[in-house]
C-alpha cells in the first residue's frame, strides 16, 4: 500500500465507475503484454524490510512519526502502526559484490536509524511479531495517521460488517476479536523484489511459490503474539485472519480470503492479475484522471494506476507488480514470505538463497511446479508456517522418479536446494566468496536446527523455567534478542538462554 490515497467518502456510483476502469485497465495489460512493449531484464532487485519500535524495557512503541521526523531520510516511510516503520533499500543490480554491499548499507542505515529512535527510547527491532505486543496495543487509535490507512481500516470493516476474528491454535490457542485491522501492524516482513519479462513471468512466479514453504520454515522468527506461544511463523495466519472482509456465511461457501496463497499454478503475470479482479471486490474505489486506452492508443505508457491500487489489497504472499519507470513498464515479482530480521546477516542469507533458487528453479528443465500439485505447495506453507525448521515437508522425488516423498526441510535444503541455490548465484554472477558466505549460515542453520523462532521460544522457556512469569519472560526474551541482534552475529550462532 505505497500508494497516495486520501481520504473521502465514496457511494454507489464511485465503485461501479471503478469497476469499469478496473477492466479497462486489464484489457490494457493485456495488449501490453501481447504487444512486448517492457523493459528488457537488468537483472535488478530491490528489498524493503519492515521494522518494530521497542523500548529498553523491550515493549512496544508508539512512536514512529516521532521517529521517522529525527531520522529525515525518504528511505524510511511509515507503516501500519504507530510502533512501524518501513526502510526501503535503492535497487541493485544482482552481480558482483550486490549481498556485501546490501549488507554494509543495512547497517549503516539501520544502525543511523537505532540511534536516532534511540533519542526517545524507541529502538529498531527486525523481528516478525514483537514478543511483547498485546492486544491493546493494536487499536484503531494506533493506526498511523495516514489517510490510506484510514480509509482501507473503514472500508475493510465495512466489506466485513462486523469485528474481525482471530483464533490461532498452535502450541497454545489464541481467540479474540478486533474492531480494526490494527492487528496485522503486528507482522513485520521482509520483500523481495525480482524485475522480469512478461515471458519469464510465470516461470519466476511458480518457482517462487513452490520455495516459499522453504524459506518459511528456514527464516521463521514469529513464534509469539499477544502473549501466547502459537505457530513458529504466526505472520500468514494472522495477517488472513486480520484482513478477512468475509464473515462467517462468505467464508462457508468457499470465497476466497484476501491474504492468499493462491490455488493454481499459472502460465501468465495476466492470470493473477485478472484473478485479482474477478474474485476481489474493490476496497479504495478511487479513479485517476488517465484514460489508459487512449494514452496506449496515442503510443504512450498507461499507469493503471486503479489497477495498481486494487492490486494493492489483495495480499498474495508473492505478489505481481506493474509499474513504470522512466516511461517504460515493467513487471516485477514481489516476494512477501520472509519476516524481518533477525540481523543484517540473517536477512542477506535469506536474500542470497531467495534469489539463487528462484533462478534455478524458474530455468531447471523439469520444473517442480510441472511435478508438485499446486495444492502440496499450498500444504507445505502451512506446515512450514507451522513447524519452522522442524517441519517435514512434501517434495519431488529426486532424480526422474515420480511422486513426491516427505522429507525434512533441515535434509532437503542441504541435499538439494543449497547447490541449487548456489548454481543459481553463479548465474547472477555473484562474488563466490560472498556466495558461500551467505548460503553458508543457512547451512548452519540447517546444521544446528536453529532460526529466530526456535531461539526465541528456546530462551523464553528458560526465562520460565528460571522462574519469571510469562509476561516477565516475554519482556526478558524481547531484550536479550534486541541486544544480540545489534551484535549482528548470525541466530544460528546465538547463545541460548537470557545471559
Amino acid at each position: 500500500m505505497g500508494e497516495k490515497v486520501e481520504a473521502g467518502g465514496s457511494g454507489l456510483s464511485d465503485r461501479q465507475k471503478y469497476r469499469r476502469k478496473l477492466q479497462v485497465c486489464l484489457a490494457v495489460l493485456g495488449r501490453l503484454l501481447a504487444e512486448e512493449g517492457f523493459d528488457r531484464p537488468k537483472n535488478l532487485m530491490g528489498l524493503e524490510i519492515e521494522l518494530n519500535l521497542a523500548g529498553s524495557d523491550g515493549m512496544p512503541r508508539m512512536m514512529n512519526a516521532e521517529v521517522l521526523k529525527r531520522i529525515a531520510s525518504g528511505d524510511f516511510q511509515t507503516e501500519l502502526g504507530m510502533f512501524n516503520m518501513e526502510v526501503n533499500v535503492a535497487p541493485h543490480r544482482l552481480a558482483g559484490r550486490v549481498l556485501d554491499q546490501l549488507a554494509e548499507e543495512l547497517r549503516t542505515g539501520l544502525g543511523y536509524a537505532h540511534r536516532k529512535a534511540s533519542e526517545v527510547d524507541a529502538g529498531v527491532v527486525m523481528i516478525g511479531i514483537l514478543p511483547t505486543l498485546t492486544r491493546h496495543d493494536v487499536v484503531s487509535a494506533n493506526l498511523s495517521d495516514v489517510d490510506r490507512y484510514t480509509l482501507l481500516n473503514e472500508q475493510m470493516l465495512a466489506a466485513r460488517g462486523e469485528d474481525f476474528t482471530l483464533d490461532i491454535e498452535g502450541v497454545e490457542r489464541l481467540t479474540c476479536t478486533s474492531s480494526s485491522i490494527t492487528p496485522e501492524a503486528a507482522c513485520t516482513s521482509v520483500q523481495l523484489h525480482l524485475q522480469v519479462t512478461p515471458d519469464r513471468f510465470a516461470d519466476v512466479w511458480n518457482a517462487a511459490q513452490a520455495m516459499a514453504s522453504v524459506q518459511v520454515a528456514l527464516g521463521a522468527n514469529a513464534p509469539f503474539l499477544f502473549g501466547r506461544e502459537l505457530w513458529r511463523e504466526s505472520r500468514p495466519p494472522l495477517f488472513e485472519q486480520a484482513t478477512d472482509t468475509r464473515p462467517p456465511e462468505l467464508k462457508a461457501q468457499g470465497v476466497r480470503p484476501r491474504t492468499w496463497f493462491g490455488e493454481r499454478w499459472i502460465d501468465s503475470a495476466y492470470d493473477l492479475f485478472e484473478e485479482n479482479l474477478r474474485y476481489f471486490p474493490p476496497l479504495l474505489p478511487i479513479c485517476d484522471d488517465e484514460d489508459p486506452l487512449r494514452v496506449l492508443d496515442s503510443g504512450g505508457v498507461p499507469e493503471l494506476q486503479e489497477l495498481a491500487l486494487h492490486n494493492g489489497t489483495v495480499y498474495r504472499w508473492n505478489r505481481p507488480v506493474y509499474e513504470v519507470a522512466d516511461g517504460v513498464p515493467h513487471l516485477r515479482v514481489e516476494n512477501r514470505v520472509l519476516p524481518a530480521g533477525p540481523t543484517v546477516t540473517d536477512v542477506i542469507a535469506n536474500t542470497a538463497f531467495y534469489y539463487g533458487l528462484v533462478r534455478a528453479l524458474a530455468e531447471d528443465a523439469r520444473p517442480v511446479w510441472s511435478r508438485m500439485p499446486f495444492a502440496d505447495a499450498a500444504a507445505n506453507f502451512d506446515l512450514a508456517c507451522r513447524y519452522g525448521i522442524d517441519a517435514e515437508l512434501r517434495w519431488p522425488r529426486p532424480g526422474r522418479a515420480a511422486g513426491l516423498t516427505a522429507v525434512p526441510v533441515v535434509k532437503l535444503v542441504r541435499d538439494e536446494l543449497l547447490p541449487l541455490a548456489a548454481a543459481g548465484l553463479d548465474a547472477w554472477q555473484i562474488e563466490p566468496a560472498d556466495r558461500d558466505f551467505y548460503l553458508g549460515v543457512i547451512e548452519e542453520r540447517c546444521k544446528r536446527r536453529m532460526n529466530g523462532a526456535s531461539w526465541q521460544v528456546d530462551t523464553f522457556h528458560r526465562a520460565l523455567e528460571a522462574g519469571l512469569e510469562r509476561d516477565a519472560a516475554l519482556a526478558a526474551t524481547t531484550r536479550r534478542y534486541c541486544e544480540l541482534m545489534h551484535q549482528g552475529e548470525p541466530v544460528h550462532s546465538w547463545p541460548l538462554g537470557l545471559v
